[in-house]
């Protein structure tokens, strides 16, 4: 499969797009936002979990990177509620499972570099938030290696940014409020995959906006 693998384009994916598919392991849904491969695939998607479903034990060959969205992911390895940020590196394992309330996940696997070795768990309400390179902007810093930044990025209402470029690409999963730039709106669910080499000017509304932000890490042109 490969499904919006060309990542010189723009790609925007709303949640009045998202179509669920099931997986192999029941009570697991999938909504893929990029994929190359079939089962075991370089794949960044949402993932649905119904209550008191589990996945079978499965080792990361590329890596693999979530967040949690809504409800508690769990595995042998400890409980995760929403908001928590877990990286496992390459050659890890793990059975998932999710208690009586399920829960979401946004997941990317197999994007790994191999020396990419640091595994974490961040519960993002414990960490501080710190002003960004312009007013109006706080994030949290949830990893960096080599040229790939993952943050979590606060926008204040009514503000604008300055124009700014995507050398290495950038990708935006909208977690809350909205934010608009001069091709259009992203409201909460919305996410998107800008290319190398791209720029946009970012400004908010009424509610501002809180987003997971993931820069340096898309193929150059």
């Amino acid at each position: 499969m490969r499904l919006n693998a060309d990542f010189a384009e723009l790609i925007v994916i709303r949640s009045e797009d998202y179509a669920w598919v099931r997986s192999p392991a029941a009570g697991v849904e999938r909504m893929m936002l990029d994929r190359i491969g079939d089962e075991v695939a370089r794949a960044t998607s949402l993932v649905r979990y119904a209550p008191n479903s589990t996945f079978p034990p499965h080792e990361h060959g590329g890596g693999e990177e979530y967040l949690v969205l809504d409800g508690e992911f769990g595995d042998e390895h400890g409980s995760y509620p929403a908001g928590t940020y877990v990286r496992n590196p390459i050659g890890t394992s793990h059975a998932p499972r999710v208690g009586p309330d399920g829960a979401v996940i946004f997941v990317k696997l197999r994007q790994f570099e191999p020396d990419d070795q640091d595994q974490k768990t961040i519960r993002v309400e414990d960490r501080a938030w710190t002003p960004g390179p312009e007013p109006g902007l706080d994030v949290v810093q949830l990893h960096q290696y080599d040229n790939e930044l993952v943050l979590l990025a606060r926008l204040a209402p009514h503000t604008r940014f300055e124009t700014h470029d995507h050398p290495g690409g950038e990708e935006a999963l909208v977690l809350e409020g909205k934010y608009f730039d001069e091709l259009g709106e992203y409201p909460a669910g919305t996410w998107v995959r800008s290319p190398p080499g791209s720029q946009h000017t970012v400004y908010t509304g009424a509610n501002g906006a809180l987003v997971y932000v993931k820069l340096g890490h898309l193929p150059p042109r």
